[in-house]
């Protein structure tokens, strides 16, 4: 099994308020999820209004697959939403044999 984790930090330069904050990053959230076979949560920064740390997980049998798939989130997220990415994280675990 092979799983593919991203760590996201994102930042929000037109949000004024944690409220704002959270409905982008909710709707973030919705729409990756929904499109995608991925889970995907905010895991840093939940009340800095203009920050996020947004995680990203699936899961394989083919690194390959599990790059391309991550890839195609992380470009979805750069072309469709209205966050700036930061810095992007992506590691590979290969678990088992």
């Amino acid at each position: 099994m092979i799983v593919g984790v991203v760590r996201l930090r994102i930042r929000l330069p037109e949000n004024h308020s944690l409220k704002g904050k959270r409905r982008v990053v909710k709707s973030l959230i919705g729409r990756v999820g929904n499109r995608f076979n991925v889970a995907i949560s905010e895991i840093d920064l939940n009340d800095v209004w203009q920050s996020g740390v947004i995680g990203i997980s699936t899961v394989g049998n083919s690194q390959s697959v599990i790059n391309s798939a991550l890839d195609r989130v992380l470009n979805f997220i750069d072309e469709t939403c209205p966050v700036e990415v930061i810095d992007s994280e992506i590691e590979i675990i290969h678990l088992g044999n």
